[in-house]
């Protein structure tokens, strides 16, 4: 089957009309970050943040008008909050914005120099633990790419918009705020959006959420040191990283290298994780290493870290991540919990000492 054009996108969204304006999307300037890639389409529409929950209908039509056309395997449309730049005398020097979140007295990031280590199971329930210890807990999923929180979490359907109509509301699962672009499009749909598409998304699920008031924001941010990441870590006030590994050497290369990130704009690294430590047999009891073991503990010596906690490989760990039903809620007094647990209260034990004392990152030239 032939394949979707742009120039079939573009043409079917010239048909849809703004009922506000009586023109088409199109020549309204509306539609921007378009990409067409083997028959997935994504697309933002640009509005006013006031106008948010009134152009979700318009936002449903264009999704409509492209999902008509042949060679449409999945469309993927976004409102994308657009203001008026203001008057010169009242722009400022460009230049990263760095604005903390209204009400999150501290945010923290929870990070992996590749994929397929733990990180998102380890933010899950090093969030539901800072949380079991009484702290106001919220819960963002930044890996814009493959976002998982919304399947760890047991969380469906799109999240409601504030009474204004500028904000999301987040949805609330196991006591935590948690907001996803899981939440805002299909489980199979590809996010097929270029770098910036991604940055804007991040930066809207942060500052464009009613996130309420909150001791700690977790960020699950995506593998590795792209693009997503650096935003993190050049334009919010980050409290503080936390890293996560496997013990084999070929992941802790890739820890350090996420490790270095942080320190080169100045976010303190609260210390490092060993996932999948190791294996106890539920039938005879042996341990087994199967990815080795310890190596996270010496990398954090060796590179000047502390070293959180090991947590082990456990079908129970996996079972209620993928169910979700996390161990740290669901099984708050068990020994699985308990990794966890004592994992958050080395993390909360360095936020407090971070609290009141964190400046802004800046970016350290060598």
């Amino acid at each position: 089957m032939a394949r979707v054009s742009e120039g079939e996108v573009q043409a079917a969204l010239a048909r849809v009309i703004d009922p506000d304006r009586g023109k088409d999307v199109v020549s309204l300037g509306m539609i921007s970050g378009l990409v067409v890639r083997d028959g997935n389409v994504g697309f933002s529409l640009e509005i006013d943040p006031a106008e948010a929950k009134r152009k979700e209908p318009l936002r449903r039509a264009c999704e409509a008008a492209v999902e008509k056309l042949p060679g449409v395997l999945s469309v993927t449309a976004v409102l994308t909050a657009h203001r008026a730049p203001a008057p010169a005398q009242q722009q400022r020097p460009q230049g990263p914005a760095r604005a903390g979140i209204p009400g999150v007295a501290a945010i923290l990031a929870v990070a992996s120099g590749k994929g397929g280590v733990g990180k998102s199971t380890t933010a899950v329930n090093l969030a539901l633990a800072l949380a079991h210890r009484g702290r106001r807990v919220g819960l963002l999923d930044a890996d814009i790419y493959g976002p998982s929180i919304p399947r760890m979490m047991a969380l469906q359907g799109r999240p409601d918009t504030s009474a204004d109509g500028r904000r999301l509301e987040p949805k609330r699962s196991f006591g935590l705020a948690c907001m996803s672009m899981g939440l805002l499009v299909g489980e199979d749909t590809p996010m097929i959006w270029r770098g910036p598409m991604a940055v804007q998304a991040l930066e809207q699920m942060l500052h464009q959420v009613a996130w309420g008031t909150l001791d700690v924001l977790v960020c699950d941010l995506p593998p590795g040191t792209g693009d997503v990441q650096l935003t993190m870590a050049q334009r919010v006030p980050l409290s503080g990283a936390v890293i996560v590994s496997t013990p084999q050497d070929i992941a802790l290369v890739d820890a350090r290298k996420g490790l270095n990130m942080f320190r080169k704009v100045d976010v303190p690294v609260f210390g490092i994780v060993e996932n999948m430590s190791y294996f106890h047999c539920p039938s005879c009891g042996h341990r087994s290493d199967i990815f080795g073991h310890g190596g996270a503990r010496d990398t954090a010596r060796e590179l000047g870290v502390d070293f959180l906690g090991e947590v082990p490989l456990d079908i129970t760990i996996r079972e209620t991540s993928d169910g979700g039903r996390p161990v740290v809620a669901t099984a708050p007094d068990g020994p699985h919990a308990a990794a966890y647990l004592a994992i958050a209260d080395k993390v909360a034990a360095q936020l407090d000492r971070a609290q009141g004392a964190r400046q802004p990152p800046r970016i350290v030239v060598q």
